[in-house]
């Protein structure tokens, strides 16, 4: 009843809030404008017949000529960043809900998780190409892209929950299990999506370098392999570019998914 008397914004008031935001982007959209046009004017008058840098308009031209030849490609990169990004995050999860219940074990994973992201992702391709089947070292490369981000946020957002309501609940004889699952787990959400959303890019590089190592016939890390091969120039831009928006289409869902679920956090980490 109290949502039905709530008076919605009205038809000024929206076109205001949409006005700011275009206001907000047009410095961003005059740079990334220039940025283009300078770039178009380079590629065809100051490096034109190099065949380094093609300008934006040959890419444009590859991506809408060749599109159905991407798609194939961008599934299978899609999918292994996917799963990827499904099972880095749920361990790394796991682990950090476990170093709450058992604080001495923190230290540990933490270095163990630092060690492992620290080692070369290239040279970690290989042995899991000659260990692992399928598109199960791609995955593989994937999740452990993620998995360092995802549990110091997992950490930080456990510990920054409120000592008083935590000390409430110590209180009232809850325990660590208990204080996890009353106060806890909700200051955790604001970190934990800040850390998911960065990690949706690293799920896709990963990807891409398990596809580049080979052993696999499609995805993005292929496409990118026979580009170079044949010398296509532009398809290897072309190439560039839908990774790149493939990492920031992860981005920006995760992100909108984090403001929706945390809209009664601050500003600053709720999105």
């Amino acid at each position: 009843m109290a949502s039905a008397l709530t008076p919605s914004p009205s038809l000024p008031g929206r076109l205001s809030v949409v006005g700011r935001r275009i206001r907000g982007a047009a410095p961003s959209l005059s740079l990334v404008a220039a940025l283009l046009v300078a770039w178009e004017f380079s590629a065809r008058v100051l490096i034109d017949g190099q065949s380094v840098l093609p300008p934006p308009t040959r890419i444009v031209s590859e991506l809408t000529g060749n599109w159905s030849s991407y798609t194939v490609h961008i599934r299978a990169t899609a999918a292994g960043a996917a799963w990827g990004w499904l099972w880095g995050n749920a361990i790394a999860i796991a682990i950090g809900l476990f170093t709450v219940l058992v604080p001495s074990l923190e230290r540990w994973a933490l270095r163990i998780a630092v060690a492992v992201t620290s080692l070369p992702i290239i040279a970690l391709g290989p042995i899991f190409q000659v260990t692992l089947d399928g598109n199960a070292p791609k995955i593989t490369l994937a999740a452990l892209a993620v998995i360092l981000s995802t549990l110091v946020g997992t950490i930080s957002g456990l510990h920054a929950a409120d000592r008083t309501s935590l000390e409430v609940v110590s209180a009232l004889g809850g325990g660590r299990l208990t204080q996890l699952r009353k106060v806890r787990l909700m200051a955790t959400l604001p970190p934990l999506f800040t850390a998911l959303r960065v990690s949706a890019p690293a799920a896709v590089l990963g990807t891409i370098i398990g596809e580049f190592l080979g052993r696999v016939e499609t995805g993005l890390g292929v496409a990118l392999i026979n580009a170079q091969r044949n010398v296509q120039t532009e398809r290897v831009w072309g190439v560039a570019v839908v990774a790149t928006a493939l990492a920031g289409i992860g981005y920006l869902s995760i992100a909108a998914i984090g403001r929706s679920l945390t809209t009664w956090a601050p500003k600053e980490t709720g999105q």
